[in-house]
Order: structure tokens, then sequence, then C-alpha cells
């Protein structure tokens, strides 16, 4: 596992892309049959994934968590990016098809993944049970937003949240950007309670995303590929625009699980 420190509003002003790029963006996730994991210190937030092709791997706890098992502390949401894979969790299995996602709760010991497919999944810190649930694309809470005009028209779908399956400190959804958009996230804002990660995806490789990140009034950018992930401090901005459209999954981990906790930024402020 990769432990990645913190970042401080002063270190995006001050420090090179390559620096903020150590920090923030984690583009080796998706590894042959070999699960990788990647660990924030903003609000421990662990992310991982695995390119399964016709294999078994099983999520064990890396050492630097000092845990038992992996689910000891915490809870996760998996998604299944493409393909069809086989979620086994103490002897109860789950099947998932693409852009299903699965909550798997606080004090699950033993879980592997069988199949052919792209696997993405984020841990955050629970102090509460909740019983895992698998949440299929079409039953995901889903709304249209945004606007045409302003090139920002997509379907969000809401898997695990305040108002859906319930979790301890995490939310997790995906959204579609419809074709001729490309604005994710916009009006931007900023979660002063929680931290959130972005993985882009079925975004054809030669394409990219522009993300922006950093405080409202002093943003930077990044330049993603396809099945690129980037970690956004509670005190950052996080929203994009593609060369085309794209999906991305949004997570989040931090002391509120609420969607619409956020501070929204007008546009005309950005800098």
């Amino acid at each position: 596992m990769e432990l990645r420190a913190p970042i401080t509003p002063e270190d995006v002003q001050s420090k090179d892309a390559d620096y903020l790029r150590g920090k923030l963006v984690i583009n080796n996730l998706f590894q042959k049959n070999i699960v990788t994991y990647v660990q924030s210190h903003h609000d421990r937030i662990l992310l991982g994934g695995v390119s399964l092709q016709g294999s078994k791997v099983s999520l064990d706890v890396p050492a630097e968590l000092s845990a038992e098992y992996l689910l000891e502390r915490r809870e996760l949401g998996l998604v299944c990016l493409t393909g069809n894979v086989t979620v086994v969790i103490d002897g109860n299995t789950h099947g998932l098809q693409a852009e299903d996602i699965i909550y798997i709760g606080r004090g699950s010991r033993n879980i592997s993944l069988e199949g052919t497919a792209e696997i993405y999944f984020t841990s955050s810190m629970c102090h509460a049970d909740h019983p895992t649930t698998l949440i299929k694309k079409a039953d995901a809470d889903s709304v249209v937003i945004g606007d045409k005009k302003f090139a920002s028209e997509r379907t969000l779908r809401k898997y695990i949240h305040d108002q859906g399956v319930p979790s301890s400190s995490m939310a997790m959804g995906i959204t579609t950007i419809h074709e001729g958009s490309v604005w994710n996230t916009m009006p931007c804002h900023v979660h002063e309670r929680r931290t959130e990660a972005y993985l882009y995806f079925d975004l054809d490789e030669n394409e990219k995303v522009i993300h922006l990140f950093g405080k409202p009034d002093q943003s930077r950018n990044f330049v993603l590929s396809n099945k690129e992930a980037v970690i956004s401090p509670a005190w950052s901005i996080h929203t994009g625009a593609g060369t085309t459209n794209y999906k991305f999954v949004w997570s989040t981990a931090g002391e509120n699980i609420t969607y619409t906790d956020f501070n929204l930024v007008q546009t005309k402020n950005l800098k």
C-alpha cells in the first residue's frame, strides 16, 4: 500500500506539478490480477483497484493499517466499472455488472473477487455497523442535472448516501456526462467536512480531462487520462472539463455523509 501525506493550500501555490501529482493523482490502480491500495492522510481515505482478467483475488489488509482484516475498523464501497465480477463476502455471493456498486460493512472479514472486470473501491473509517448491500445501476437514485447551454448536462446516480444505502462516513456515486457536454460539478463547490475523490473512466485513450483543484480563487489544474483518480482535500474545489464526454466515480470520506453538505462557489468568482 502506498501512503500519501496531506497537502496544504500553500503547497498548491508553491510546489511544482510533479510534486502535486505525487500527492493527489493516482494512475496505477488497475494492475492485472493484483490489488493496489493508496491511502491519503486526508480523512484517511483509502482507494484501491484491480484489473481482473479471469482470475480471483482477495481484499487482504495492508500491513500499514495494523488491523487483523481490512474492514475491522472500516467500511468500503466497491464499483464494477466494466465486465462482470462475483464478490464473495464471508460466504455470501453477490454478482455485479458494469456500474453496479456494493457497500460492504464494517466487520466483513473475508472478501474475494472473481471474474473479468475492472474494479475500483474506496474505504473510510467506520464507527457504526451497516448491512452489506448491493445496489444495481438501475436501482440507484438517478437524476439529470446541468444544462446543455453550459455544456454540463449529466446524469447523477447516487448509490451510498444519506437518503439511500446508509454508511458511517462515506458517500459514493457515478456521474455520466452526456454527449455534447464536457463539464462536471459546475458550478463547483468545496466540502469543509470531508475529502472527495474522483475516478475518471470510460474516456477514450486519445482524450483528456482538465481537472481543476485548489482554493477557489487560486486554482490549478491536472491533465488526466482514463482511469486516473484524483484526491480533493476538504478545502479544495474539484471540477473539470473533458475534450469529450466521460464518466466518473465520486466518493467522499469524512464527518458528514449528507450529499448536499457543501459550500457552493459562484463561477464568476473562480480564478
